[in-house]
């Protein structure tokens, strides 16, 4: 996970490739949906005439405890949960971002994963989906928003993956500061950086456990101000994401993150804050 987010150095470093080179993704036009990953175990291809062979077997998905459409709102709520996640990172890591049509408002296939000869209902553009999913579609919105904020170097940077990363270097943490737990049952990840070229501190913090954690966050020195939750997907629209003018602080040495959520933290230069919350509102 601390290489997908930081543009894959694993793979490019040693091509010397820049940090957009890295095309970050979880969906693409082959294979689920965003909604369907959160939605279905496994394919289900019947209606392309093939006995459901057709299509991949392996879809890392998980349908969070119901298989396909569901009025339970829990399950609901978790699905909801789980596709802001993915988002999220997707559009807060190094490198460049590709989002499948429809992603943005929960398409679904009805867990078709080889929709390619359905020309139908089941793969066309449900524009009504804009205003059931209306919450979820301004999540994505604020998300990009965040991203291309011109205080934030997303632009083309004019240096390698390996020199933007050695200029903007990453601590991570897991629940407890400066202690990443690798494990290949780990289930959480925290990372600080300080955002080359600009007076802001980004902490961002991934709790895929069942239960709430307690994180810690790094402490703040006179010349910052104190930590401010923009983004926390287990939050209700319009909570689960914000402008910094309007951003929570946090007070105390530890964030609560609730299960299976993101949160991201920003904290500005003191010095310069009122210029930082002039640009990010």
């Amino acid at each position: 996970m601390a290489f997908r987010l930081t543009g894959s150095p694993d793979v490019y470093r040693r091509e010397e490739r820049e940090a957009e080179q890295s095309i970050n993704f979880v969906t693409c036009h082959d294979g689920f949906t965003l909604n369907d990953l959160v939605s279905f175990n496994a394919k289900h291809n019947e209606v392309n005439g093939e006995g459901n062979r057709d299509g991949a077997d392996h879809n890392a998905s998980w349908n969070c405890g119901v298989e396909g459409p569901t009025a339970d709102p829990e399950v609901e709520r978790l699905r909801n949960r789980q596709v802001k996640n993915f988002l999220t990172l997707t559009l807060l890591a190094t490198g460049t971002p590709m989002l499948l049509m429809g992603d943005e408002v929960r398409r679904i296939q009805g867990g078709n994963n080889n929709a390619f000869c359905q020309n139908n209902e089941r793969s066309w553009f449900d524009w009504t989906l804009i205003e059931k999913h209306a919450d979820f579609h301004r999540f994505v919105r604020e998300l990009i928003a965040l991203r291309m904020n011109r205080n934030l170097p997303v632009e083309r940077l004019d240096m390698t993956l390996t020199e933007l990363l050695r200029r903007q270097p990453i601590q991570w943490h897991g629940v407890k500061l400066n202690a990443p737990d690798w494990g290949h049952e780990s289930h959480t990840l925290a990372g600080t950086v300080r955002l080359f070229g600009y007076p802001l501190l980004l902490h961002l913090i991934i709790n895929a456990y069942w239960e709430a954690l307690e994180f810690e966050i790094p402490a703040l020195g006179e010349a910052q101000e104190s930590w401010r939750r923009c983004v926390d997907t287990s939050l209700n629209s319009p909570d689960d994401i914000c402008g910094w003018a309007d951003a929570q602080g946090l007070q105390g040495p530890t964030c609560l993150v609730q299960p299976r959520s993101v949160v991201l933290l920003g904290a500005a230069l003191t010095t310069q804050a009122g210029q930082m919350k002039a640009n990010l509102c």
